[in-house]
């Protein structure tokens, strides 16, 4: 049972890192939270309970957490904090020896935030040198934290799956999110029906690696699709990352003449080389990959697609970049993720003997993300006097309104035309040139 005055009147502060499901997740906590009176804040500043959501994908990201969780603990030295996500499942110990962290919670057990939340509070009030740690093993996460917010965010985040079965060796994500999961069609669809009740439009789906859904239901990734596409009130889907080896041939058919999901895709390709795809044990080659790109763009010429690529990987020796540089400056692309590879402990990809340096890691991404400036800048340039219909969100303070057309072209309104009427709303523009920085076009409201 919970008892809603420990709660009532409290003021929570929430600090995500990591990935769009991350986010999802911590709006999800905050609304839960909000339902027992717990009044969420923009800035640290008073907070008597803070709770970070935590990344680990490399070690920059556990420095990051580091800085972070100590930082609100000196803001708010008598808040009690809660420290959950990937980082708190894979080195709860380390977490929980941070001076001021007074709970811990790792995959599984966040499930249950509140609860534990709950019963960590009432020890707390019996004896302040409490400190929790609920974190159990790898292979005994089995449970799903639903989760369909938007936070902040005109969008909002539906999370359709958790975990991963593959293993890559530079990887400690299913050491972290522990194997593939999801919840039933039904159950998904349910929730997308309560975003139409609350007026939203567009929904991305989220999860660790979405193309593998099925696993604990029987069902499958196209049906999920299908199934949505028929809730009436939704204008657009976006799907956040499929695999290649699992972005079918008929799910780019279906998001071709599909109602709502749009022509947006964000494909993790890792490597242009085999050589090196080999060494991560990624399940395809770039044979697959080019096909896929080359089938979404003969379905839907105008699709953007966002590419995942990690340098400096341990095997990668300077010709193998070349494969990479070359295979990604001959794709029809939109932009490039890059991300230097990061040594994690446990990790296979350790036993591969070629080591990269750091410099050479930030030259190589330095080349990527040069080869991804003209790529985007290009695809954007060709859409210069189109028509597009843009869903506009609310913009931050001293920040120009801004929106995205059905391709994830970004797209600013003028200073002249701020306003909040249009926040959430399906607006029809021309897109003009670029803005001051080149992040986006202007748009002029057709009327």
């Amino acid at each position: 049972m919970i008892d809603s005055s420990l709660f009532h009147g409290r003021k929570a502060f929430y600090y995500t890192l990591g990935c769009k499901l991350n986010f999802s997740e911590t709006a999800s906590f905050a609304a839960q939270l909000e339902k027992l009176g717990v009044e969420t804040l923009s800035d640290s500043g008073g907070a008597d309970l803070c709770l970070v959501n935590t990344c680990s994908v490399t070690s920059v990201a556990n420095q990051k957490c580091r800085q972070i969780i100590k930082r609100l603990v000196r803001e708010n030295p008598d808040a009690f904090v809660v420290v959950t996500g990937c980082y708190a499942q894979l080195s709860p110990k380390e977490v929980a020896r941070i001076d001021g962290v007074d709970l811990v919670l790792g995959s599984d057990e966040k499930a249950n935030l509140v609860q534990h939340l709950h019963d960590a509070l009432i020890a707390r009030g019996q004896s302040t040198a409490v400190r929790s740690i609920a974190q159990g093993q790898t292979k005994d996460i089995q449970s799903f934290a639903p989760s369909c917010s938007r936070g902040n965010r005109t969008r909002y985040f539906l999370k359709v799956q958790d975990g991963c079965n593959y293993f890559c060796t530079y990887c400690t994500i299913p050491f972290a999110r522990g194997f593939s999961r999801n919840p039933g069609i039904a159950s998904l669809v349910a929730q997308a029906e309560q975003v139409v009740r609350e007026g939203g439009k567009e929904i991305v789906l989220t999860g660790v690696n979405i193309g593998d859904f099925g696993q604990t239901t029987g069902e499958n990734f196209l049906d999920l699709l299908r199934a949505l596409d028929q809730v009436e009130g939704i204008h657009r889907y976006r799907i956040s990352s499929i695999e290649p080896n699992l972005l079918t041939d008929e799910i780019i058919d279906f998001c071709a003449q599909s109602r709502a999901f749009m022509p947006h895709f964000h494909i993790p390709l890792q490597s242009g080389s085999d050589e090196v795809l080999r060494l991560m044990h990624r399940r395809y080659n770039t044979e697959l990959f080019a096909h896929k790109i080359y089938y979404i763009k003969e379905r839907m010429r105008e699709a953007f697609i966002g590419v995942d690529v990690m340098v400096g990987t341990r095997g990668e020796r300077p010709e193998l970049f070349q494969e990479c540089f070359d295979f990604l400056s001959g794709l029809d692309v939109t932009q490039l993720h890059v991300f230097p590879y990061s040594e994690r402990p446990g990790t296979a990809a350790l036993r591969i003997p070629y080591i990269v340096s750091p410099e050479e890691k930030k030259r190589r991404a330095h080349e990527l993300l040069q080869l991804s400036e003209k790529k985007t800048h290009a695809f954007y340039a060709r859409h210069i006097g189109q028509e597009a219909e843009v869903l506009f969100e609310r913009a931050a303070a001293d920040k120009p309104m801004h929106g995205f057309t059905r391709n994830y072209l970004r797209a600013e309104l003028p200073a002249s035309v701020q306003n909040e009427q249009f926040d959430n709303q399906l607006v029809r523009v021309r897109l003009g040139n670029f803005n001051a920085d080149a992040t986006a076009l202007m748009a002029e409201i057709i009327k």
